[in-house]
């Protein structure tokens, strides 16, 4: 059986502009191919799922080094 992906839903970009980085209280960024709000500060990104950013630390993926 295969999958059927679903269209990535809209982050409002207003929401956007209010959000920070629980940990560090910096701005995000918002990857949308990934779908993710990016703390370059905590190097952690934040999953947006059906639309809404989970700003749980625990739920945030840590970012590789670059």
């Amino acid at each position: 059986m295969v999958a059927l992906e679903r269209p990535a839903a809209r982050i409002d970009v207003k929401m956007l502009e209010l959000l920070v980085c629980p940990v560090t209280k910096t701005a995000l960024s918002y990857d949308e191919a990934r779908q993710e709000l990016v703390s370059r500060a905590a190097r952690l990104a934040y999953p947006i799922r059906d639309g809404i950013p989970i700003m749980l630390p625990d739920e945030a993926r840590p970012l590789a080094d670059d």
